[in-house]
């Protein structure tokens, strides 16, 4: 984008990489200032594939939900004859919201306000008072409702970009499809959203998060109420079974850490806690990918974990549980959560169980550690006050390491490079 950044975003810099001599600094008015967010909005949710939902969520002809995207408001539909389709929740007559519901099943949906009615495809199908209208009024589609520029899935995922010349979805995911695939060939049958979406927000800017959401050096002392209530439970915690833990930077500002940790992990990882029919479950499940996929593969997905950021706000965490979640800025210091249960489809009643609770438990919104980091970002917001004297984050933990640990920020320096390309036209 280069001249096209606010003279006033581009004027210092925003990202100090340095990496030859050890610094790397992000300042601190990159969370605070407007202008900075008004060139976030058009250069990166302008031109990125955002996420919008799973394929589960709609998975019959004529399901529909309503979600908002960096503030757009999105039909995401099935049409008749199973083809996903996404329209800007907008009545091309007069701009009324088409559908007000937030998720059904519909042949048709239509305007409140003067009831023109359009099909599953977006096309208009009535219009009360149509003799009035010229023969060519929707000649080239005017009247129709206007589809998102660009809707592309992988694995289940469906996402969207506002820009039509953007690479496609499968290029611009990239290595990221690795660890996807980890998560998606959880079950033969496939993946499911469950329980509907969880949304939230708090006093943050929105990049806290994409970085929260892989920084291993937090998890002790941030979490260390989880911790100490796992351990005292009888055998909440087991082996810490494959011993892996590496962060790794997947290009374009997506970015992973992979790690063995001692919780159950429904897939395929029992604890003491689950008793024998947990380990019997784990067992099968095991030998199951291992037919499917081989040893090392399957043990991959049984064992390790991941924490992944698809750039900018798309994150899947694969761990106790398995959490989408995209998070929006609403202003500089405040951002939007929605966040969903992903499970294997035909999982075993019992292991679903020990899911949602893990789920609940820790990643929901309720949980030990959703709360824990809402609080850890406001106050990084509030002492973001102080950002024209106290001006930068230091980001070099592990900075030029042969072998960095999930502790080290490998990984929020991939995205961070990617967000100063983006905005401050840098090429790294």
């Amino acid at each position: 984008m280069g001249s096209q950044a606010p003279v006033a975003v581009s004027a210092s810099p925003l990202v100090d990489d340095r990496s030859a001599q050890g610094v790397f600094r992000v300042a601190r008015r990159v969370f605070v200032e407007a202008e900075v967010l008004d060139c976030e909005q058009r250069e990166i949710f302008g031109k990125c594939w955002l996420y919008l939902g799973h394929e589960s969520e709609i998975s019959t002809p004529g399901d529909f939900l309503t979600r908002s995207v960096v503030g757009r408001s999105l039909i995401f539909a099935r049409n008749k004859d199973g083809d996903v389709r996404t329209f800007f929740n907008t009545c091309p007559h007069r701009g009324a919201m088409v559908c007000r519901e937030k998720q059904g099943s519909a042949s048709l949906f239509r305007c409140f306000y003067h009831s023109w009615a359009f099909d599953l495809d977006g096309k208009l199908i009535t219009r009360p008072g149509d003799e009035s209208y010229a023969e060519n009024a929707n000649a080239h589609g005017e009247h129709n409702l206007v589809r998102a520029p660009r809707l592309e899935a992988y694995r289940g995922l469906y996402f969207i970009n506002f820009d039509r010349d953007a690479v496609d979805l499968s290029t611009y995911l990239g290595n990221t499809k690795e660890f996807i695939d980890l998560v998606m060939d959880q079950s033969p049958e496939g993946m499911e959203i469950v329980g509907g979406t969880q949304e939230y927000g708090f006093r943050a800017n929105w990049k806290l998060l994409a970085e929260n959401s892989m920084d291993g050096y937090h998890g002790a002392p941030t979490h260390a109420t989880y911790f100490d209530y796992v351990m005292s439970t009888n055998g909440g915690l087991g082996d810490t079974v494959v011993q892996i833990s590496k962060p790794h930077d997947l290009g374009s500002g997506h970015a992973v850490v992979e790690y063995g940790a001692p919780w159950g992990r429904p897939i395929a990882k029992a604890v003491q806690a689950w008793g024998k029919e947990g380990e019997d479950e784990a067992t099968a499940l095991r030998a199951s990918l291992t037919q499917r996929f081989g040893e090392a593969r399957a043990n991959r997905i049984a064992y390790t974990n991941r924490n992944m950021v698809i750039f900018p706000n798309f994150v899947i965490n694969d761990i106790m549980a398995i959490t989408l979640r995209t998070f929006e800025p609403v202003g500089p210091g405040q951002m939007r959560v929605n966040a969903w249960a992903l499970a294997p489809k035909g999982e075993a009643p019992e292991s679903r169980q020990r899911r949602l609770y893990n789920y609940l438990e820790f990643l929901g919104p309720g949980g030990f550690a959703t709360p824990d980091d809402c609080e850890a970002l406001a106050l990084c917001q509030e002492g973001y006050a102080n950002a024209g004297e106290a001006r930068w984050n230091d980001i070099s933990k592990g900075l030029n390491q042969e072998r960095p640990s999930i502790e080290d920020e490998v990984q929020m320096r991939a995205f961070w490079r990617e967000w100063s390309r983006r905005v401050e036209g840098k090429q790294i």
